[in-house]
């Protein structure tokens, strides 16, 4: 049985890195559309696996129980890491023998390739990784069982995440795909989705702001 975990920040100061591009509205906005892109893309798959979205956030909880997802609701956020491995450990005393964490900004994400993910084969103790773009980042971690290791988002993290599995005796899985390797992060981040996003909610939205500036 498996599930899929979508962590959704509290937007009070969301992509910083954006901040010399666009206003706090206009980044909590972007964010928005990401998140409702992402849970587009994961709706046509929950027969295949719970989709769980762990947040603090009281409108993107109520989103959530609109699309018929889970939500786990936390009192407060550490950490990305904090809240998927929370989650994590409670949806492996539900019963979960995996877990995928996506994150919720990845507005190219297409629902084949969720379903390409969830087919993967991967052996108990073991675990699936999507490199972020660059290499560095992991862009969606599938744990089996789901608390195989802790979780280590932030600089880095797909040695981080590599290593973890290493030291916990775990095969390990990478797989590339481009539109999940895609997070918005940094101005070239956008540069590269808006040649890329047609057809997005968050194009429309990124599209309507960049419209009269020029990415650096």
């Amino acid at each position: 049985m498996k599930a899929i975990l979508l962590p959704i920040k509290n937007p009070d100061n969301p992509k910083s890195r954006l901040s010399g591009l666009m206003s706090l509205a206009e980044r909590q906005e972007l964010c928005w559309a990401m998140y409702c892109d992402v849970s587009r893309a994961l709706a046509p798959v929950r027969e295949a696996a719970s989709i769980v979205v762990v947040t603090g956030f009281d409108t993107a909880r109520a989103y959530a129980l609109e699309m018929g997802f889970d939500v786990l609701f936390e009192d407060s956020q550490l950490s990305e890491s904090a809240s998927v491995d929370w989650a994590s450990r409670i949806l492996a005393g539900r019963g979960f023998d995996s877990v995928l964490r996506l994150p919720g900004d990845i507005p190219l994400l297409r629902t084949e390739d969720v379903e390409s993910l969830l087919a993967a084969e991967v052996p108990s103790p073991g675990a699936l990784m999507v490199p972020s773009f660059d290499g560095t980042g992991t862009n969606a971690l599938m744990r089996t069982p789901p608390e195989l290791f802790p979780s280590r988002f932030g600089p880095n993290s797909l040695a981080l995440h590599k290593q973890e599995a290493s030291d916990a005796g775990a095969a390990c899985i990478l797989v590339n795909n481009p539109r999940i390797a895609l997070d918005i992060d940094e101005p070239a981040d956008l540069h590269m989705f808006l040649a890329l996003g047609q057809g997005t909610g968050t194009y429309e939205i990124a599209g309507k702001q960049m419209a009269n500036r020029i990415i650096k």
